[in-house]
């Protein structure tokens, strides 16, 4: 008997306190700070998954009043996507493009948009007025005559700007990618990391380091990215990079099966080596795939062979949506950290200045919608939860 009273002593001190721990937790969880303003909400789960789309032509789209269409529906494209489940939109940056489109106005004026439409941000900077990639890093006409230490402060001054200008407009970025496939450097010559002079990586990492400071200057919480435009041979080049003060977030690379070959398996495995090796989460920064060898301009389309297609998957709007939920799975089975990633590059590029135009787009076979202008099932399978 004197037995139970005790187990009963402990079994009722057991409950009090569970009760006063709920107390207190209900207690701290409606506290304000001294302004009276309720706390910040728990950072984000670790496994969040960026599910993105490249959006950037869409400002320029725009003007030629292309309708999308879920099913039947017709819908603004931001709505649309973020109703299949994307949750992420990038979107590239020139610094003073002759046409005007993805300057800062016209990138600042999307992403009010798309942070309207509750997505998060993706900035893309190329640091040059027009297209950066492997083959092409030119310096903006602007800086054509500075040498490596301006280039490297107006690296610095430049992004702050960005980011300042972006911030004050209440469209700060979730994440900004330092440069644009820069699998040799970046504002060339002086951050050309090959060339007939040698190899130089010292002067591409000082460019970046100014790119990463300028970013966490403004904004500590926004994530940064360095890209590599393949998966082969990321493992050295990233090696080349664990000097860098400070330090990127976010380890960006593209898979395009006509240019980076046909195994998913590959990539999964490089994946999963860069994330175990560096510590950091990946994103497939750029991928596509065709719905069609067909054409809806006249305009000559960049992937339209057979042999360009990875077999088991046909360029059919089944195929491409297919090859899509092949590659997040590779990637979300990856190992290494659990943050992953895969954006859709020109997901809205589709023949938007009629058939007959021969400089519409050479994409509109590799888009997400058809031509008709309705989404594709891959937009779904990117979506998927």
């Amino acid at each position: 008997m004197e037995r139970k009273t005790k187990l009963g002593s402990v079994i009722e001190f057991t409950l009090k306190m569970l009760f006063l721990l709920v107390l207190i937790g209900a207690d701290s969880s409606c506290k304000k700070d001294d302004d009276g303003n309720p706390p910040p909400p728990p950072p984000p789960t670790p496994d969040f998954f960026i599910r993105s789309v490249d959006l950037s032509f869409t400002p320029q789209i725009a003007a030629y009043n292309v309708t999308y269409y879920a099913g039947d529906t017709a819908k603004p494209i931001l709505q649309l996507v973020k109703d299949k489940s994307i949750n992420t939109i990038r979107v590239r940056l020139w610094y003073a493009p002759a046409d005007g489109h993805s300057s800062l106005s016209e990138v600042l004026d999307f992403a009010k948009q798309i942070k309207l439409a509750g997505l998060k941000f993706w900035l893309d900077i190329h640091y040059s007025d027009t297209w950066c990639d492997p083959a092409h890093q030119s310096k903006p006409a602007a800086w054509s005559t500075l040498n490596l230490d301006q280039l490297k402060d107006s690296v610095f001054a430049y992004t702050k700007n960005v980011m300042t200008t972006l911030s004050q407009n209440n469209v700060t970025p979730d994440y900004v990618q330092i440069g644009n496939e820069t699998n040799n450097g970046m504002l060339w010559p002086e951050g050309q990391i090959y060339s007939s002079s040698g190899t130089n990586w010292n002067n591409f990492i000082e460019l970046v380091e100014n790119g990463i400071a300028a970013v966490k200057e403004v904004s500590p919480s926004t994530a940064t990215m360095i890209h590599y435009a393949q998966y082969q041979g990321a493992d050295y080049y990233f090696g080349n990079l664990t000097t860098l003060t400070p330090d990127y977030d976010i380890i960006a690379i593209s898979y395009y099966p006509p240019w980076h070959g046909k195994s998913i398996d590959s990539v999964q495995m490089m994946v999963s080596t860069l994330a175990s090796q560096f510590g950091k989460p990946v994103v497939i920064a750029e991928t596509a795939y065709p719905w069609t060898l067909g054409w809806n301009d006249w305009t000559n389309n960049v992937v339209g062979l057979p042999d360009q297609l990875i077999p088991d998957y046909p360029a059919t709007p089944d195929g491409q949506a297919a090859y899509l939920s092949a590659l997040i799975s590779a990637v979300k089975s990856a190992a290494g950290t659990d943050n992953f990633g895969v954006s859709y590059w020109a997901a809205d590029w589709v023949a938007y200045k009629g058939t007959t135009a021969t400089d519409g787009s050479s994409w509109e076979n590799q888009a997400l919608f058809d031509f008709q202008y309705k989404a594709l099932p891959a937009l779904d399978s990117l979506g998927k939860k």
